[in-house]
């Protein structure tokens, strides 16, 4: 009896030891700071437009008034000084003049994009293009600098002509009328040849070289394929462009004028997504798309040698941009956890200074949270790419929930830079998963054209088994999944909600489509020449596409939604009018399902405005935290709409 009291008291002492072992043994999770969403939001978006002509100083474009102006900075760093102080429509610089200190602006209505462009000089601003509803983009500068390019549908809204203007006089000249609506590539220095775009389908396109003076057209490409022109040659006796033409991915071609002979120059194994030469033609720059994440080189011509740019905070350059007379270059610099910074580079004396340092000063750059790049399998065992972020709180023993994110498009890619929005989630407690579905870009014109006629089906499942991924990970709660998207992504959020109704917790939908036959019918008139491709990848809403445009539009199955929703959306998108989410907004709402609407009067296609940007994600957040975190156990006034209108 004894022996047994004592070995029945050992019993206990082991496992209280295997208990306090098994204490020791939980992770915490890491504590970091916690950042509000105006502190987020005022992580600076800036980028640079160019040198001054005598390289004193650099044009920038920044929204750090809250919207967008330009401001000027010393090349070797320092104060940004504002140029242009609007409080409504935003400003985008375009560059300084190449022989003075006079400035190119661009401007819409308020996200409507139709584009104005402007002069600024000593004596104030000057509109040069046409005030209303003519649409006008700038183009380039002529080599001798004494005029620039633009397009614009002033003749007809459906086509963008080809005009030169004098900055003399500011008086245009037409250089090529776009009667075939075809699209505008890139024309040479001399002015001989101008390259043109007719799009067959959302991968594919025709490539022509037109002689401004014959009037000779000639199609580069032999067979249907995806072409885009990159530059002409310095001496004009070549162009390039890149093709797909029996291959996965784009590839660097020259087409040499006098004999009409082609070779290939540079093949990858990503696309190679864009090629140029600088003002002289001493150096060639090419970027590489490679798994989502730009990749930029840039060699000698004449030796072939690679230009070594400095390595600076251990981070990547993503883009450069060289002075005419190519003696400096502004480099782009950053990271998915750091925001892009501009630098200039004085490739003779190999010195740097730093332009821009965007990140806002009370966020502590490591608690910041770097992208993954995952691949998972689908329902159907085809590999599907992903970027994913964890939060640096999320342990095993300290699940936290995930959302599912989907980019714009169709066709679009979401890809390795840094998203403000994402790591503001990211650090109050989500996982995000943003899943390159079938049909994204960047992955070979085979996987491109995966969900063609099939949206809102297989690309679908794509999202389902991302979530099926994410449900796997020891740090997520696999109860308290959602899904994220704007544009096509806000379409996909629509579709999760309404065709998988049982498969997320929560659904955020930015300006997403919800009525394709709508959409399709409404498409603004500059898009013309790509309307027909649309048709041909999502189905044409004037046929008996119609139906099965129907039948994939959540608007018209809006009784399947079960799940919380928000919708957020510009009154000015010309894309996605905003009648797509009153209208699904109020189809949700009969179910007694918890909706809510956010408008802003004041954007278009996207919100680009610091106090509406705090607005929109600060509300998501709230959503979240109340419907995902919270496991949507609540209600909003009764399963009524709370709907916030924003002047």
């Amino acid at each position: 009896m004894k022996k047994l009291i004592i070995f029945c008291v050992s019993l206990l002492i082991l496992h209280s030891c295997k208990e306090e072992q098994k204490k020791e043994a939980i992770i915490k999770p890491i504590e970091i700071g916690q950042y509000s969403i105006e502190q987020f939001m005022d992580n600076e978006n800036a980028f640079t437009n160019g040198f001054s002509v005598d390289k004193s100083k650099v044009l920038i474009t920044s929204n750090r008034s809250g919207i967008y102006n330009m401001y000027s900075v010393s090349a070797k760093g320092g104060e940004l000084l504002p140029l242009t102080k609007s409080d409504s429509a935003s400003v985008f610089g375009i560059s300084y003049f190449p022989k003075d200190d006079r400035i190119l602006f661009r401007m819409d209505g308020n996200g409507d994009e139709i584009f104005k462009i402007f002069l600024k000089d000593s004596s104030g601003i000057q509109r040069l293009t046409p005030e209303k509803n003519v649409r006008a983009l700038f183009r380039g500068w002529s080599k001798d600098g004494n005029s620039f390019y633009y397009g614009t549908n002033e003749r007809d809204s459906k086509f963008m002509d080809h005009y030169e203007m004098d900055i003399t006089n500011f008086k245009s000249k037409l250089v090529y009328q776009n009667n075939d609506g075809l699209d505008f590539s890139g024309m040479s220095e001399d002015k001989k040849y101008i390259i043109l775009r007719k799009t067959i389908n959302t991968n594919d396109n025709d490539l022509f070289l037109v002689n401004t003076t014959s009037k000779e057209k000639i199609k580069i490409n032999e067979n249907l394929s995806n072409n885009s022109f990159q530059d002409f040659s310095p001496d004009d006796s070549a162009f390039y462009y890149t093709t797909d033409d029996g291959a996965e991915f784009s590839y660097l071609m020259k087409y040499n004028l006098q004999d009409g002979s082609k070779e290939k120059i540079l093949e990858k194994d990503w696309d190679i997504s864009g090629f140029g030469f600088t003002q002289k033609g001493k150096y060639q720059v090419t970027f590489t798309n490679e798994d989502a994440k730009t990749v930029f080189n840039a060699k000698e011509v004449a030796t072939g040698k690679t230009v070594d740019f400095p390595t600076i905070d251990g981070k990547e350059i993503s883009q450069a941009s060289f002075s005419r007379d190519e003696t400096m270059a502004i480099l782009s610099i950053g990271g998915s956890n750091s925001p892009t910074n501009s630098y200039t580079y004085d490739l003779s004396t190999k010195e740097y200074s730093q332009l821009t340092n965007v990140l806002n000063k009370d966020i502590n750059p490591d608690d910041l949270v770097s992208a993954e790049v995952v691949r998972f399998k689908s329902f159907d065992g085809l590999e599907i790419p992903a970027i994913y972020y964890k939060p640096k709180q999320a342990t095993s023993d300290h699940k936290v929930p995930a959302l599912v994110w989907v980019h714009g498009g169709p066709g679009g890619q979401s890809r390795q830079g840094f998203n403000s929005t994402i790591q503001y989630l990211v650090n109050h407690g989500y996982a995000i998963l943003a899943v390159n579905n079938r049909g994204s870009s960047g992955y070979g014109k085979t996987f491109y054209g995966l969900d063609n006629l099939n949206h809102g089906d297989k690309d679908l499942k794509d999202c389902v088994a991302g979530k099926d991924w994410l449900a796997q990970q020891e740090i997520i709660d696999n109860n308290k999944i959602g899904i994220i998207g704007g544009s096509y992504g806000g379409y996909m959020t629509m579709a999760a909600l309404t065709y998988t109704p049982d498969e997320f917790n929560v659904g955020v939908n930015l300006f997403g489509v919800t009525n394709w036959i709508r959409t399709l019918k409404s498409i603004p008139p500059w898009w013309t020449s790509f309307k027909d491709a649309l048709y041909l990848e999502l189905g044409n809403p004037n046929t008996a596409d119609s139906v099965r445009l129907r039948k994939i539009s959540p608007l018209f199955h809006t009784e399947k939604v079960t799940k919380p929703l928000i919708v957020l959306q510009g009154a000015k998108d010309p894309r996605v009018l905003k009648v797509e989410s009153d209208e699904i907004v109020a189809g949700v709402k009969k179910n007694g399902v918890p909706v809510e609407y956010v408008l802003f009067e004041d954007e278009g296609h996207g919100f680009v405005k610091k106090e509406n940007q705090i607005e929109a994600y600060g509300r998501v957040l709230k959503f979240l935290d109340k419907y995902l975190k919270g496991n949507g156990s609540e209600v909003i006034n009764d399963g009524k709409t709370e709907s916030t209108k924003i002047e």
